[in-house]
């Protein structure tokens, strides 16, 4: 007679209880600018030995934290990345041109157009003739679309803003002055595919 055959035992994660899940109301990085704590160094982390490599690396830090924030704010509200994207440069920039969002986002020209036929169609801008040139459009946003994702990033602002309230004048002027400098840089360079 075989004897019954028993259920395997479960397995136990030894990682823990599953992390929560950042909204996108957490800010940048899934929490709020306060210090978080870092994670453990690895062996492969980038070996800083001066204040410029400390300052490229914070960049690249803050940048991944905005761009995993800016998805999570998009999934939210049913856009894809590069749509979110292309409305903070209308947000920017004001009405423009799908050329002009071609140029300032680095996308193609027919990349453009996809991206805004979606907006378009989720009630997000307009595309209008353009007063200045009757062979162009105008894009504009319709801001009342944009009340819930003004609701998940004006507390970001907003502590952003607490923060700067804390640096003195001059140091305010000195990250002024580094912002307009890198600006200058990625005006100046285009993405190149071959880099």
């Amino acid at each position: 007679m075989e004897s019954p055959k028993r259920a395997p035992k479960p397995r136990r994660s030894k990682r823990g209880p599953p992390p929560r899940r950042a909204t996108p109301a957490d800010g940048p990085g899934g929490g709020s600018l306060k210090k978080a704590p870092r994670p453990l160094a690895s062996a492969n982390a980038p070996q800083c030995r001066t204040a410029a490599d400390q300052i490229v690396l914070e960049i690249r830090r803050f940048i991944a934290a905005s761009i995993f924030f800016n998805a999570r704010a998009a999934e939210e509200v049913g856009l894809g990345l590069t749509d979110l994207q292309l409305l903070h440069l209308l947000q920017l920039h004001g009405p423009s041109t799908p050329g002009q969002l071609a140029a300032g986002s680095g996308l193609s020209s027919g990349g453009v157009t996809v991206a805004l036929d979606r907006l378009a169609a989720a009630g997000y801008l307009r595309r209008e003739p353009n007063p200045a040139d009757r062979r162009s459009l105008l894009v504009t946003i319709l801001p009342r679309r944009l009340q819930r994702l003004a609701a998940m990033y004006s507390s970001v602002e907003a502590e952003t803003r607490r923060m700067l309230a804390t640096l003195s004048e001059s140091d305010l002027e000195a990250t002024l002055r580094f912002f307009r400098a890198l600006e200058g840089v990625r005006a100046s360079r285009s993405l190149r595919r071959d880099d």
